[in-house]
């Protein structure tokens, strides 16, 4: 049994995602890894920051680049709870991303409904991993949002 599965580092970004769920941000947590180690973690920081680009993926970006220290992510994969959306996509397009896998698919942003095209040509994705548990964690998130304050 392998050891370090899809799977694997898909429940590492819901702990991430878990974090940004306990600080009231939109739960959607990521990790870039590289040789089968994590080398950024993070979650979405729109709202502690108060700013629209805090996203997990763009904070995961940044500390990869700077671990690698270059801004280029060959050889890497990004894991993530929610599928990026298009602003999240250019960057993972210009940081030359190996692979994306992503757990819940976004029917409202995710960058799939405006252009399939807008990742780097070479890109791997691969989606639906525990999308089961990315979905409820962000349903849960707005069910909560949405309940009247008594």
């Amino acid at each position: 049994m392998e050891l370090y599965t899809d799977e694997y580092f898909m429940n590492e970004a819901l702990k991430e995602a878990q974090k940004a769920f306990h600080s009231d941000e939109v739960p959607v947590g990521a990790v870039v890894v590289a040789n089968n180690q994590i080398i950024a973690r993070s979650h979405n920081y729109t709202e502690r920051l108060n700013d629209v680009t805090a996203h997990a993926e763009m904070q995961a970006i940044t500390s990869a680049a700077n671990y690698i220290g270059g801004k280029y992510l060959n050889e890497c994969t990004l894991y993530v709870t929610l599928e990026p959306c298009l602003m999240c996509a250019g960057a993972l397009q210009w940081s030359h991303i190996t692979k994306i896998v992503y757990g819940a698919k976004d029917e409202k942003k995710g960058y799939s409904l405006i252009n399939q095209q807008v990742l780097h040509p070479k890109t791997i994705v691969k989606k639906g991993i525990l999308e089961d548990q990315c979905s409820i964690l962000l349903k849960d998130f707005f069910a909560l949002k949405r309940k009247p304050k008594t």
